[in-house]
């Protein structure tokens, strides 16, 4: 390899090149005309050079490996909180002061519509492009090609009931789970292997900013696939 005599060179290789250096000089001391006295001052720097370089090492690879953890952790934290603050919004024991002390969104009852309840229905498809994970994407019946929610609303309520092939939908809301109010379609759920080959059966409905509901939405239902 070319010679390597800056400090400045990257640092690995200059370790290679070093080394090759030092143990050349000393295995040819006499061929080359020097005593050992005359590479006693850069064998000291060796030693010291060959403990710390493996300790930078080491420990830019801990500092690597420690931010990638703290983005993971970042990242399942976050997955974490978020459906407990979709939950948190669309409770009716969580008022405006509670959402403030939590520091989660305020619905601004000043600006919001006090006209009453939704009348409208969703229009509901389900995405099962995904394995193991459905995409509910949902629209007001008046506009279905818009993502725009209605005046006054503040998201869709999203309800499933998870069934083995074959049975019948839910004929009565009473049989569904609450998931989620979603402000913003599409609503992602994720399922685990146990669920592969069963149905998902979604129902909606549009929740105002004062938490009046609406008309459920039909029934929109899936096949898990694994």
């Amino acid at each position: 390899m070319a010679a390597v005599t800056s400090p400045r060179a990257p640092d690995g290789d200059f370790h290679i090149w070093q080394n090759n250096f030092v143990t050349y000089v000393n295995t040819h001391l006499a061929d080359l005309g020097l005593v050992a006295g005359d590479v006693a001052r850069v064998n000291a720097a060796q030693a010291t050079w060959t403990t710390d370089y493996p300790a930078h090492t080491a420990a830019e690879t801990a500092a690597q490996a420690a931010r990638q953890a703290k983005d993971d952790a970042h990242a399942g934290l976050e997955g974490a909180i978020r459906p407990l603050v979709r939950r948190l919004q669309a409770s009716p024991d969580v008022d405006n002061a509670e959402r403030a002390a939590m520091g989660i969104t305020v619905p601004d009852q000043e600006l919001s519509p006090k006209g009453g309840p939704p009348t409208r229905r969703q229009v509901v498809r389900v995405d099962t492009s995904q394995r193991l994970q459905r995409m509910i994407h949902f629209a007001d019946e008046s506009t279905p090609t818009r993502k725009a929610k209605p005046d006054g609303v503040m998201g869709a309520e999203v309800w499933v009931k998870v069934a083995p092939a074959g049975d019948p939908p839910p004929a009565d809301s009473a049989e569904l789970t609450f998931l989620a109010v979603d402000t913003q379609t599409p609503y992602t759920t994720d399922f685990d292997g146990a669920d592969a080959g069963k149905t998902a059966h979604y129902m909606l409905r549009w929740v105002s900013t004062t938490g009046e509901k609406g008309p459920w939405s039909e029934t929109a239902s899936a096949t898990v696939e694994a």
